[in-house]
């Protein structure tokens, strides 16, 4: 009988370790595997590298925007609230 590994969810994670994360190359049983935040296994130095590069990308790209998306709320008025004088007949 195989060992199965199982996720903190309780199922099946047996391909966990099969496959690096980024180019999909197999990893082998007795060759080193490269971990990156906590579950994502990769072939090698290079490849974890690689993604750690297109996270940091992707989080500068939402940062920039959250900033932007902030600047724009402070630019708007505060309240949709109208003076003026009602005549009432």
């Amino acid at each position: 009988m195989g060992s199965r590994m199982l996720s903190y969810s309780g199922g099946d994670d047996s391909h966990f370790l099969e496959a690096c994360s980024l180019c999909s190359k197999s990893l082998g049983h007795n060759s080193d595997i490269f971990m990156y935040r906590g579950d994502n296994p990769f072939c090698s130095q290079e490849c974890r590298q690689e993604q750690i590069e297109i996270d940091d990308a992707k989080e500068k790209k939402w940062r920039v925007s959250l900033k932007k998306s902030m600047e724009t709320k402070k630019k708007s008025p505060k309240s949709n609230v109208q003076t003026g004088t009602l005549l009432v007949a």
